[in-house]
């Protein structure tokens, strides 16, 4: 009794955790957004740049420290002076300077008056921030294009399954049929064993593509960032074919990937500010006070009666440095630096004729796709038709076997390809919509 209610519990569990979601591609994007991991950190990254600004920041604020310090001396440096100066000419006097403890604790100011390298970080502090969050927006970007590609494929392996099985069921009735008539003398055995050994190679393709459906599926919860458990239905209005509208060539220096080298260049030519400030002389303010204890006793806690006197001190001071000579290395960082950036405009080029063939080649596909579909939607109701009057003339013994067999497999090519042009279209117009820099509508 007790094992029957243990597996009873167990498969509530189960049911409860196989969790069914009606996905459209919109839910399937958002989900990603939210859940995904590269999003996220994209997003983390947006917030660590703020610390990161901070720390810049930091350089410019007063930097202030504490100190403390306790030092016995159990042997006094004994040093020889002039007798003269103690009226003693002509002789040496062997003199120890110091107490055996010395205790002292100060606060110490330093404050940046000028340095260029501390304003060039504020400069590029903002830029820094822009950086993360365009490299965010592309990071989503890639997010819904995998996620959106991923969804089309599942849909056309399960289609594949639906035709299989409609295929299956079909040959069914044909070996029926078959049967009927080998019983009856009408039909050699040969002609049963070949509907036999359709339907275990059309179960056999069932399996494999049983198989694929699960893995695109699975590489599709993945791409989102869904448990892999879940179990999700794809409405068939998700995937009509709707000609694309005819847009004017868009401008590729608004498209995300051209910002973020666009900023990327913009952080660079502040590094080689940064690096050409070590030219400049740099100012900066000091300031301290300290409270000192000496005696020959431990100087915590005691008086000038115990031998311990105690004494503050302060200063306030400006500290210059100039550079005067560094042995070329700043100028070959600068150098440096430069080739980076001309690099990176070499690449910005580059890039701006990859976004404008991104589009050409979307645009074409978008049209021979539709071309495709359009041919693959006749040929496809035309080998229904072939195969409804194969199947007729079999029965009126007008065709043979093998021309029924034919018809099929030519009937569910058609359908398959179909199919396959569907999902080249929609892929192709997913590159549209990113070669646009659209993607983002897709959620909205």
């Amino acid at each position: 009794m007790k094992r029957i209610i243990l597996i009873f519990l167990c498969t509530i569990g189960l049911s409860a955790n196989a969790q069914v979601k009606t996905l459209t591609l919109k839910d399937a994007l958002i989900y990603a957004l939210e859940n995904k991991a590269d999003a996220k950190k994209a997003k983390l990254e947006i917030e660590n740049s703020e610390y990161q600004i901070q720390e810049i920041r930091s350089r410019a604020l007063p930097q202030i420290t504490g100190n403390g310090n306790l030092t016995y001396n159990p042997i006094l440096q004994t040093s020889v002076i002039d007798g003269a100066s103690f009226g003693q000419p002509g002789t040496s006097i062997q003199a120890t300077f110091g107490q055996k403890w010395t205790s002292g604790a100060g606060i110490s100011l330093t404050q940046a008056l000028f340095d260029q390298a501390v304003f060039t970080g504020l400069r590029a502090a903002k830029s820094t921030r822009e950086f993360y969050q365009i490299n965010s927006q592309l990071t989503e970007e890639q997010v819904i294009e995998r996620v959106a590609n991923n969804y089309y494929s599942v849909y056309v392996q399960r289609e594949r399954l639906i035709l299989l099985d409609s295929n299956y069921v079909n040959t069914s009735k044909v070996r029926d049929i078959v049967k009927g008539q080998f019983d009856n003398g009408l039909a050699k055995k040969i002609d049963l064993d070949r509907i036999v050994v359709k339907m275990s190679n059309i179960d056999t393709e069932r399996q494999q593509i049983k198989n694929q459906i699960t893995l695109q599926e699975n590489a599709l919860k993945f791409y989102m960032g869904m448990p892999i458990e879940t179990q999700i239905i794809l409405p068939k209005e998700e995937f009509e074919v709707v000609p694309a509208a005819l847009t004017e060539v868009p401008n590729v220096e608004n498209r995300t990937e051209y910002l973020l080298l666009k900023k990327q260049e913009e952080l660079l030519v502040f590094k080689k500010k940064s690096v050409q400030a070590e030219y400049y002389p740099t100012l900066s303010l000091t300031a301290g006070y300290n409270y000192i204890g000496q005696g020959p006793e431990f100087p915590w806690f005691e008086k000038p009666s115990s031998g311990v006197y105690w004494s503050d001190y302060s200063g306030i001071g400006l500290n210059l440095k100039v550079p005067i000579f560094t042995g070329f290395g700043t100028r070959s960082r600068v150098r440096q630096a430069d080739v980076s950036i001309r690099s990176l405009q070499e690449d910005i080029k580059d890039t701006k004729l990859s976004l404008d063939l991104d589009y050409r080649n979307a645009m074409a596909d978008i049209d021979n796709n539709l071309v495709t579909i359009n041919n693959q939607r006749e040929n496809m109701h035309l080998a229904k038709e072939i195969l409804s009057d194969t199947k007729n003339n079999y029965l009126q013994g007008l065709a043979s076997l093998t021309d029924l067999l034919d018809a099929e497999d030519e009937s569910l090519s058609a359908q398959n390809n179909y199919t396959r042009a569907v999902l080249n279209y929609k892929i192709a117009e997913v590159s549209l919509i990113k070669s646009k820099g659209e993607l983002k509508t897709l959620i909205k």
